[in-house]
């Protein structure tokens, strides 16, 4: 008996062989490869495998009529214990098992079916989802505002050859690589950007806005249509009419409206949604607004191997569908390549609000703006005192006060500062820190 490195993503163990198991030999190969262990136990203990021999004889044979892969099989012994070694390479081009094609993912085997084995078999080819050709779609179909439209912009951030934009809506097609000149077909990309209504080709392919009294009570919404190019001047029109507040203030007698969340980083953010979104999942573009945050929610991909960690860091653009990416780029709505998150950030710190939190579980991909809470009228919205109000705006520079520094300005006892203060921590306002003697209460 002999305890074995512990079963994770790429490892697999089985106590005996049954040839079920050649789905397992299969979803390796479709994924990051793997080692499949046949003779030991799921606690990693090793079983006499009485047939040991035979099999490593057999299943290289039977794996590459089965499958057409060519394994590595390895005998070894512990303890008298004899148990096999199966090394599954990754392999580029998909592989099927009796036409069904399986995939490891995690520690789970999956069989890939309809949408997902449509996105597999695309990927194994070395194309992209917005990449595929859509037949019976002429430039003429399009929508020659949306042209024009794009032409202004692209003029503007001088990143098409004046020549490109001179011609013809179809020869802009074509410098934009939106034209398969093999197929004589557009890609969905071009459906998506420069249709008047591409919702006929790919279901979802829309935003939705919703204003929240709290996650269960919608109060108002509205939804963006037609091309992408549309849907991201909409949106940005309702979200910063209808459900983002400006405050005013005055600079002499000029009146100035500054919005509770920076425009350029909720436009960022909405770019990116569009950019990056798996438009296969068939679902829009969600964005909740509620009275001190706005979250953002696409369904989409991280690049292989990728975590929110390497999002946050410096990092390569790796855009999931690059023809539309590439035409925001051309455009100057996309200002730069693999900065967009680190643009984001900066904004928010710009403007005194909290950087945005990201999120990625499964295929749900969120990122949530939470807009500076230290100002009046969300004060005053939350029922606090007079001197809380004050007392938050007036050492909100310092981002900390002292239960003396509250009685002093004030004027009031010790126990009413304390009853105050607890009652700021208990609201989540400020965090309370220290002991008894050196208390403080600290701005999130």
């Amino acid at each position: 008996m002999s305890q074995h490195s512990k079963e994770h993503q790429n490892i697999e163990w089985k106590e005996s062989w049954h040839n079920d198991y050649f789905k397992w030999i299969c979803g390796f190969a479709n994924a990051q490869g793997g080692i499949l262990f046949v003779g030991i136990d799921d606690k990693g203990n090793t079983k006499h495998l009485d047939n040991a021999k035979k099999l490593l004889e057999d299943l290289p044979n039977q794996v590459r009529d089965l499958l057409g892969l060519m394994v590595d099989v390895s005998l070894h012994t512990t303890n008298g214990d004899d148990y096999l070694e199966i090394v599954v390479e990754p392999y580029p081009f998909p592989i099927s098992l009796r036409g069904k094609y399986y995939y490891r993912s995690g520690s789970t085997l999956q069989e890939l079916k309809g949408a997902a084995l449509a996105k597999f078999l695309l990927q194994r080819q070395g194309k992209k989802w917005d990449g595929v050709p859509i037949p019976n779609v002429t430039a003429e179909d399009l929508k020659n505002d949306t042209f024009e439209f794009f032409r202004k912009k692209a003029t503007k951030s001088k990143r098409l050859e004046p020549e490109d934009l001179d011609g013809t809506n179809q020869e802009l097609l074509e410098s934009l690589q939106l034209y398969l000149e093999e197929e004589k077909m557009l890609k969905r990309a071009a459906i998506l950007l420069f249709h008047p209504k591409p919702e006929k080709y790919v279901t979802g392919a829309y935003i939705k806005i919703g204003y929240f009294e709290n996650e269960a009570d919608l109060m108002y919404q509205d939804e963006a249509h037609g091309n992408l190019f549309e849907q991201i001047e909409k949106t940005m029109d309702l979200l910063f009419s209808k459900y983002i507040k400006a405050l005013i203030s005055y600079e002499g007698i000029s009146r100035v409206e500054t919005y509770e969340y920076p425009k350029e980083a909720i436009r960022e953010a909405l770019l990116n949604a569009v950019a990056h979104k798996d438009y296969s999942g068939g679902a829009p573009i969600k964005i909740k607004v509620f009275n001190d945050r706005i979250m953002i929610w696409n369904d989409g991909q991280l690049p292989d191997n990728w975590t929110i960690t390497n999002l946050l860091k410096k990092h390569a653009s790796k855009p999931y569908n690059p023809d539309i990416a590439n035409t925001l780029f051309r455009s100057g709505y996309i200002e730069s390549w693999g900065r967009g998150i680190e643009k984001m950030m900066n904004y928010c710190l710009e403007s005194g609000i909290p950087v945005p939190n990201y999120s990625f579980e499964g295929s749900d991909f969120l990122v949530e703006f939470r807009k500076d809470i230290y100002h009046e009228e969300y004060l005053i919205d939350l029922g606090l005192n007079e001197r809380q109000i004050e007392a938050l705006l007036f050492f909100k520079s310092s981002r900390v006060i002292t239960n003396s520094e509250y009685q002093t300005k004030f004027e009031i006892s010790e126990r009413t500062a304390r009853y105050d203060l607890a009652n700021l921590v208990e609201r989540k306002l400020l965090l309370k820190s220290g002991d008894k003697k050196s208390t403080k209460y600290e701005y999130l």
